[in-house]
């Protein structure tokens, strides 16, 4: 490919500067804090589905409870009324009625006695878990934000440097032909970020694969930018 002298210059730059940026981002990315923070995020994220599972189970019960209350009150309030119809009857079927209607009441009552302790039983173990998971998130929130604290501590400096060479990448790309800056991209993406390498004896400078000589000679005709048919960097061509 027919370049200027000075594009292969600028590529050459804006490689150098893309390594730069590179190591940074690895050194970023490889801060032990990082993974200390995604892990306790992941464990929080976790942890809250958990604790809005036990949230529903708790609405639940308290649902179940306010039910099983209201039914007894109201067995009460009958049950008095029973109590009241065998206090005033004149007669004894009338007592016998109203007291068997009294014994249903009771037994009912009971029942719904023995329903409210289970509930309120599950209840108290649902109490447990959510200051289990009260005290999990705590502690999992508070070595989140040390290590946050931490990182950004750490990591101030190399942030700045990442953003610095970032900014320095578009400055130098914008001195590339359209076409040639596409090219660079599409290299990069494809090489993990290194896009540009030097033919060297007869090889790639990048991958270290050989050329074969009707590639060779191709890549010279068309010198001082060609692709390694290998690796499919841009391959810089120098004066022999």
């Amino acid at each position: 490919m027919q370049v200027k002298d000075e594009d292969i210059s600028t590529l050459i730059e804006l490689q150098h500067n893309d390594m730069e940026l590179l190591r940074v981002q690895k050194a970023i990315a490889d801060l032990p804090q990082r993974k200390t923070i995604v892990a306790a995020r992941k464990k929080i994220k976790t942890i809250e589905e958990k604790q809005e599972t036990v949230g529903k189970l708790r609405a639940k019960a308290e649902e179940k409870f306010a039910g099983i209350s209201e039914e007894d009150g109201k067995l009460a309030a009958k049950q008095e009324e029973a109590q009241k119809a065998v206090d005033s009857a004149s007669g004894y079927r009338d007592v016998e009625a109203h007291t068997r209607e009294m014994d249903g009441y009771a037994k009912r009552r009971a029942t719904l006695e023995e329903d409210l302790a289970a509930v309120d039983a599950e209840l108290d173990k649902i109490s447990a878990v959510e200051k289990q998971i009260s005290t999990a998130l705590a502690q999992l929130r508070e070595t989140e934000s040390a290590a946050t604290a931490e990182f950004q501590s750490q990591g101030g400096e190399l942030k700045k440097q990442e953003a610095d060479l970032t900014s320095s990448h578009d400055q130098i790309a914008a001195n590339l032909p359209a076409d040639l800056k596409a090219r660079y991209d599409r290299a990069a993406k494809h090489c993990g970020g290194v896009a540009v390498a030097l033919l060297r004896d007869d090889a790639c400078g990048a991958c270290r694969a050989p050329i074969e000589q009707g590639h060779l000679i191709d890549l010279k005709a068309h010198a001082p930018l060609g692709e390694c048919p290998n690796c499919k960097r841009l391959l810089i061509v120098l004066p022999s």
